[in-house]
């Protein structure tokens, strides 16, 4: 994957200001997937915008696994995570061929995977990764932005997380985004 493909490190402020809950509530769209004592895997998590409020709903018994490819969204997560009081929240670097997330296969209650799936050059990988990860019974919630992915590649893609073999459950209705909730199958 190239750079050019990966929203920059740079607009990372951006992604987790305060502004954009006005568009994305962030734990209006989470809350329905998360209790207490669970752990959820944030993949893309930039700076926090999702990470953070999932780590409170999460709370101290829980764990919220945060995945990105660069590691100044990391370290501006680690910031963000430590004004807040987060205790829970482990930081895992990616790379652009894989999630790298083996030692967390069948641990995961939760992943969420909003609007950066059309971002990744092997869609496919990043998937049967993320099946790996969550329990039988876990959930993923997928997304993506009306502006970038048509209907008919949300499709596409949708058809491709099904046959990874989880089934779809709803869909969530989130601005300005194709959204769908799945679980894995048992």
């Amino acid at each position: 994957m190239s750079h050019r493909q990966t929203c920059p490190w740079q607009g990372g402020p951006i992604l987790a200001s305060s502004v954009r809950k006005l568009l994305h509530n962030p734990r209006r769209i989470v809350t329905p997937y998360l209790a207490k004592g669970m752990t959820a895997m944030d993949i893309g998590c930039a700076m926090g915008f999702f990470t953070i409020p999932m780590s409170d709903i999460t709370g101290e018994r829980g764990r919220v696994i945060a995945v990105d490819l660069q590691a100044e969204m990391l370290t501006g997560l680690q910031r963000n995570a430590q004004k807040a009081g987060c205790n829970n929240i482990t930081l895992h670097q990616c790379s652009y061929d894989s999630l790298k997330i083996k030692q967390f296969n069948g641990t995961v209650d939760f992943a969420l995977v909003f609007m950066m799936l059309h971002e990744v050059p092997d869609a496919d990988r990043l998937v049967q990764e993320v099946y790996d990860a969550i329990k039988p019974g876990g959930k993923l919630l997928f997304t993506e932005p009306i502006g970038h992915v048509g209907k008919k590649k949300f499709e596409q893609s949708l058809s491709m997380i099904r046959q990874a073999g989880f089934k779809a459950i709803g869909s969530p209705k989130i601005r300005i985004c194709r959204s769908a909730i799945l679980q894995k199958q048992n």
